[in-house]
Parts: structure tokens; sequence; C-alpha cells
């Protein structure tokens, strides 16, 4: 199967582009971790595949609208 094909069909079952899925999929885990663990940050992004602690701030922040520590306290003071 080609690339594009590929990416196409995987378009067409998930209604998303390969690269954006992915994203998605991991920043759902990192929202994960942020609520039921006390890992750091930079440790959050290691296990999420989000490369540098700033690259991972900057992509949960512009994808989720808060910054990783904030969306955690949200869940640490309830």
């Amino acid at each position: 199967m080609s690339r594009r094909t590929l990416i196409r069909r995987f378009h067409t079952d998930t209604g998303q582009p390969p690269m954006r899925w992915l994203l998605d999929a991991r920043l759902a885990l990192a929202r994960e971790l942020l609520e039921a663990t006390d890992l750091t940050v930079e440790a959050v992004a290691r296990r999420c595949g989000l490369g540098t602690p700033a690259n991972f701030r900057t992509l949960f922040k512009a994808h989720i609208g808060v910054p990783p520590r904030t969306y955690r306290e949200t869940f640490t003071a309830s």
C-alpha cells in the first residue's frame, strides 16, 4: 500500500490524518498521567513521546488550553 493510500484510508476510518491522531493519543495519555500520577512534567513528556518538556508544555497549552501544571492542579485541589 502506498503512503498516500494509507493516509487517505486512515483519514477515512478515523476522521483525522495519522499525525493528528497520534498527537491526540499522546495528549490523552499525558492528561491521564497528570491526573493520576505525581510524575514530573519531564517524565510525562518522555513517557508520552512528546519530546522535550518545553515542547510538551507548548503542545499541551495549545491543544488543551492550559499549561500542564495548571491542569494537574485542578485535579490535586479537589
